[in-house]
């Protein structure tokens, strides 16, 4: 008989997997050697909470980053983390199978470099390689992980798992973290991730399938559209911002939505991309000059190698030499 996914998300084989997952470069970290100190016993433990159905989330631990803007992150505790790594590894395949092409966060093979690369072989179709103008309508989702309504969540999770107990668990899961009126998922929790994407999923069908639009791309709450048309755009705006709000309880960022054309910049995760050149944003490129060292040098020489940057690749690696 085929296990449930309950049966799936709570087997020993899978805690340990998702404590494998979990722990990859965190053997050093306070709470993490704590629990390591008697993993098999807290791991064992663990798993019969979840099956008994007595497991119950913690509270969260928050602290703020700054990145470059502010950002309030809520820590859960290391049994809860391997919980949501537990969960992901199980359902996540339901729900990765149905994701469009171009949804680029939190996902395997994709990631911001795969995200513009994509775009720029969207432009050079959209402007038949720069020979028409091509505009770029570029949005953001407002306040977006603060404004997930947890009942639209859990319908769309419904949705697709059809097993009581495991939708038990994910309600304990979602209802761990609330900023008020049962809105809101916490930033740093693995399976905000995939809820994210699970729920802009809804965006991206509709832009795809009632909007007809070929050349969109979502990372995040983050997405771009391409148009030979600004009229086109000015539509499109107005029509997913009614969408986000009827359906999601969501709304466009009014300041954060901009039409412009390839030849004026097109601004997306950090890079400027340009018909001749795809450039760093000015503060992104300061902000890495600030805290460049010996241990993040390569990362950002590998932000670099996506971009005409040389001159920048030269002082990190001059800043880094001694």
């Amino acid at each position: 008989m085929n296990e449930s996914l309950f049966e799936q998300i709570c087997s020993i084989e899978n805690i340990f997997t998702a404590w494998t997952r979990f722990s990859v470069g965190k053997h050093l970290k306070m709470d993490v050697i704590a629990f390591e100190y008697r993993l098999e016993d807290n791991l064992f433990t663990l798993r019969d909470s979840l099956v008994s159905g007595e497991y119950r989330h913690d509270p969260y631990k928050p602290f703020t980053v700054y990145d470059p803007k502010q950002r309030r992150i809520h820590k859960a505790t290391v049994k809860d983390r391997v919980v949501h790594q537990a969960i992901v590894n199980v359902i996540e395949p339901f729900f990765e199978r149905r994701f469009i092409h171009d949804s680029y966060s939190c996902r395997v093979g994709k990631g911001t470099h795969a995200a513009v690369e994509r775009l720029q072989t969207f432009l050079r179709q959209a402007s038949h390689n720069n020979t028409r103008t091509v505009y770029a309508l570029k949005c953001d989702v407002k306040k977006f992980f603060a404004s997930v309504n947890h009942d639209t969540l859990l319908l769309l999770l419904a949705r697709q798992i059809n097993d009581f107990k495991t939708m038990e668990l994910l309600e304990n899961i979602v209802g761990s973290f609330s900023v008020g009126g049962y809105r809101g998922i916490p930033l740093g929790n693995l399976t905000s991730q995939l809820f994210a994407n699970i729920y802009l999923h809804e965006l991206d069908r509709y832009v795809k399938n009632s909007l007809h639009e070929n050349h969109y791309l979502r990372y995040c709450d983050d997405f771009i559209i391409l148009s030979e048309s600004r009229e086109r755009l000015s539509g499109v705006t107005e029509s997913i911002d009614n969408f986000l709000h009827r359906t999601l309880s969501l709304q466009l960022h009014p300041k954060k939505v901009y039409i412009r054309t390839w030849a004026q910049g097109i601004d997306f995760l950090g890079y400027v991309l340009f018909p001749y050149a795809t450039v760093i944003r000015i503060n992104t490129a300061e902000r890495m000059l600030k805290r460049v060292n010996g241990v993040n040098r390569d990362s950002y020489l590998g932000f670099c190698s996506h971009a005409d940057a040389f001159e920048l690749e030269q002082i990190i690696k001059t800043k880094t030499a001694l």
